[in-house]
């Protein structure tokens, strides 16, 4: 995989540097003896190159000069996620369909950013860590713990036999948010925009809630709902 642009490529530096094979830095880019002064320390290879090759590499995605080649995105097992959730007071995101790359690079983005969330996708009808995903994320990947399941709703079963009080995204009806007292350790269920939460993940939810908004005709994306629920939960929890 390749990850482009500086603060992504710093910030695995700062997380993950095991996970970086070498780094492309653009001839004559301001950065450059930075950059390759913090590879030293983890021995990871720094080459300068023209900035046609690099236009070359990223097929016109935006690289601010700066390309890493990385390994592959690690999944972390569910059952060693569960094992580390209860452990470490993490709260469980569960994606039900989420097929577009920009918003599960920005909900990692956000979740990063608060902390203290992990996030669990389904193998199918979902999208999956691609480099589209890091662009976006921004180095949220790094402080966020995902894992792939083949069945969500039986994920879900899972984490509420481990003591998970689960509550579920939906547009209307639900509990307002702000006044909802959620319970902990919480699972966080959200859905796609087009379909919402399944009916079959819906009936696992302890507590329907929903984003109060002053025009009804209009939503949030589940990019934004993530980060607003994120927040909200994130101050619940310090109480």
């Amino acid at each position: 995989m390749k990850l482009y642009g500086k603060n992504p490529v710093l910030e695995r530096m700062r997380s993950n540097p095991q996970s970086i094979r070498r780094i492309l830095v653009e001839q004559g880019h301001e950065d450059h003896g930075f950059i390759a002064q913090k590879a030293k320390k983890w021995g990871i290879p720094v080459s300068a190159v023209p900035a046609s090759q690099l236009l070359k590499i990223a097929r016109n995605v935006n690289t601010q000069g700066i390309v890493a080649d990385v390994d592959d995105f690690a999944y972390v097992p569910y059952a060693e996620l569960l094992e580390l959730a209860v452990s470490k007071h993490l709260v469980l995101v569960f994606l039900d369909g989420i097929m577009d790359p920009q918003n599960l690079g920005a909900i990692l983005r956000s979740l990063g950013c608060l902390g203290n969330f992990a996030v669990i996708l389904p193998t199918k009808d979902s999208v999956s860590v691609t480099e589209a995903v890091l662009r976006v994320a921004s180095g949220g990947e790094n402080y966020v713990k995902v894992s792939q399941v083949s069945n969500l709703a039986q994920a879900i079963v899972k984490a509420k036999d481990a003591g998970f009080w689960i509550a579920g995204s939906i547009v209307e009806d639900g509990e307002e948010l702000f006044s909802a007292q959620l319970q902990f350790p919480l699972g966080l269920v959200l859905g796609s925009e087009q379909k919402g939460i399944r009916d079959v993940i819906k009936k696992l939810v302890d507590l329907k809630v929903t984003i109060p908004m002053n025009q009804s005709r209009m939503s949030f994306n589940v990019a934004q709902a993530a980060t607003i629920f994120a927040y909200e939960i994130t101050k619940q929890k310090k109480r």
